[in-house]
């Protein structure tokens, strides 16, 4: 029986507070292993002026924690308004600077537009996150039971499935793939599918933990749960970058 989001919401166990912060890790990490957008390679013979101008305002925005378009133009060497504006707007189409604000001011005048950098863009910055993960699963595996840890590794698993939109049973095989796909495109994958004589080929050509597999391969199961849950049956694994493929794939059969 293909067992949905709303079946899964409505049967879930409560829980416990170390899936709670091993999925609060997970989360972060994803976003924080995306490609970065302050690495991006310098054609030859030409200069990009335009990215590491937009690379300062990032970095200060890090620093500072917002900033208006007079503040950034000062820090620009006087680039005028209009220019700043422009690269505000290209690094919110991107993502990585959010709407402006009103700062609001104690005394009077024309109100202040701020900008300040959206959770995107805080992966763009150094962290320690892998290495907390994995000394978490250490602490997990030192002091509670395998089943205990099954039982976190399912609940987080569930939690994930949770936060994807409601299907219905008669979704087609390809609908539910686009919605997965689009799920750990947004979750720090580079995802895909494609139709292949034997049924669905899932493709993910990297991993969003990083090193980490590698010590604790019960990372790999999380994803294979929920991807069963969002799909309603269970892939077969074909390659697997922990193990030294270049990338993880699953087959999904044709329905019957």
């Amino acid at each position: 029986m293909f067992r949905n989001a709303r079946y899964i919401r409505e049967h879930r166990r409560k829980p416990t507070a170390n899936s709670q912060k091993l999925i609060a890790i997970l989360k972060s990490i994803r976003v924080r292993l995306r490609p970065r957008y302050i690495r991006q390679r310098k054609p030859k013979g030409k200069s990009i002026p335009m990215q590491k101008t937009r690379q300062k305002i990032l970095e200060y925005l890090k620093q500072h924690g917002e900033a208006t378009v007079d503040e950034i133009s000062i820090l620009l060497d006087e680039l005028t308004p209009v220019t700043v504006r422009h690269h505000l707007d290209v690094l919110r189409s991107e993502g990585l600077v959010g709407s402006p604000e009103i700062r609001h001011r104690a005394s009077p005048g024309r109100p202040k537009y701020v900008y300040r950098l959206t959770e995107k863009a805080e992966g763009l910055f150094p962290n320690n996150l892998q290495t907390m993960l994995s000394y978490l699963l250490d602490e997990m595996k030192h002091t509670l039971s395998p089943q205990q840890i099954r039982r976190i590794i399912q609940g987080v698993a569930t939690q994930m499935a949770e936060t994807t939109p409601l299907s219905s049973n008669s979704e087609t095989i390809e609908t539910r793939l686009d919605r997965l796909v689009a799920y750990l495109v947004e979750h720090g994958y580079m995802a895909s599918w494609e139709t292949r004589p034997e049924g669905f080929i899932l493709l993910a050509n990297n991993c969003p933990y990083g090193d980490v597999p590698g010590n604790h391969p019960e990372m790999c199961s999380i994803d294979v749960s929920y991807i069963s849950m969002m799909l309603g049956m269970t892939p077969k694994r074909l390659t697997h970058q922990a193990t030294g493929d270049v990338q993880c794939s699953f087959l999904i059969p044709h329905p019957e």
